[in-house]
């Protein structure tokens, strides 16, 4: 049987993709979305110029494990020449299947170095930088990207040719515009007419709530793959029940003792990667407990909706001091 999605010649064991987030897409939960039915993962965004000289801070965002693969280093930069450097540095890691190029990134700190967003301006800038990391190596190149910054200028036409002349592998379009950031209606109408005049894989993302709703925008629009972002948080299982739906698979939602073995892990590899980090910058590890903890909440949000017991449990979070302090009080909320 065919895979369900190609990209170039990584073949993806489901077409629903987790999208790069800043501050939640780490290595644990990355590893969590792959065991539940993400096809692909991507990193949270790097810097090429942190890359390229090797900075261990950067280094740290990029670290991956094998139970993530396929996995895309993300990364961001206005340079060719910076651009070629890093994806040579990134292939020569021996963790990663592809490389994303960020060209949608609103946030004014990005798009203020002529990075993320401000790359629609100039398409040809765009093509030069897939061309340079296709030249520095051998892995699959994707740009990930917005129809422009406003509708007043369109730019996803041009984009998507200087990807495709690029010798781009795929394009993954998030259908809200660059000054709407991540508010207001995704344009999925416009995601479906890019896919129709592409000759490349065309991966939509954007508004995605609900696993049926990824399901229907992969069906309906034709697209080759849907990109899950938001509604994965706190919520990794909606890339099994995606690929449930689409099979005509009944999809068990998980019980709470499931659900609380699930926290413990991502808890506990955030934790982790809290402590490597510390060490990096040279702060005392065994302060990072705190850190961890308040930096969970957002996923642990997810994890608990609904359930009785939330609310009092965020008010503590803030003077917790070790994730086992909170696991005791989530196994307390959730009753296991």
């Amino acid at each position: 049987m065919d895979p369900p999605l190609k990209i170039a010649h990584l073949p993806l064991d489901s077409p629903f993709l987790l999208a790069p987030m800043a501050g939640f897409t780490d290595s644990a939960f990355r590893r969590i979305c792959r065991r539940l039915g993400a096809g692909l993962v991507f990193t949270e965004m790097a810097s090429v110029e942190g890359l390229r000289r090797r900075s261990d801070k950067t280094l740290h965002y990029l670290e991956a494990g094998p139970e993530e693969r396929p996995v895309a280093g993300h990364l961001y930069g206005a340079d060719p020449d910076a651009f070629a450097e890093a994806a040579a540095v990134a292939e020569s890691l021996g963790r990663f299947d592809l490389i994303d190029i960020n060209c949608g990134c609103p946030v004014p700190k990005i798009a203020r170095k002529g990075a993320g967003a401000a790359l629609l301006r100039d398409p040809g800038k765009i093509e030069a930088i897939v061309k340079a990391v296709r030249r520095s190596c051998r892995l699959p190149v994707t740009v990930k990207t917005r129809p422009g910054t406003d509708p007043a200028r369109p730019r996803i036409r041009e984009t998507l040719r200087a990807v495709e002349d690029g010798g781009g592998a795929a394009i993954i379009v998030h259908g809200r515009w660059g000054r709407d950031r991540h508010q207001g209606e995704a344009d999925w109408e416009l995601i479906a007419e890019i896919r129709a005049a592409a000759a490349i894989p065309v991966i939509g993302n954007g508004g995605i709530e609900s696993a049926g709703e990824a399901r229907e925008k992969l069906r309906r629009f034709r697209v080759d793959g849907v990109m899950i972002g938001r509604a994965a948080i706190g919520n990794p299982w909606i890339f099994a029940e995606a690929k449930s739906l689409l099979e005509g698979k009944p999809f068990i939602p998980p019980v709470p003792e499931k659900r609380y073995r699930v926290i413990v892990e991502h808890l506990e590899g955030l934790y982790r990667s809290k402590v490597a980090e510390a060490r990096i910058r040279r702060r005392d590890p065994a302060r990072t407990g705190n850190a961890a903890c308040r930096e969970f909440y957002g996923h642990l949000a997810g994890y608990l909706a609904g359930t009785p017991g939330l609310g009092e449990l965020k008010r503590k979070v803030a003077h917790l001091e070790s994730p086992r302090d909170l696991l005791d009080r989530v196994a307390a909320v959730l009753r296991v």
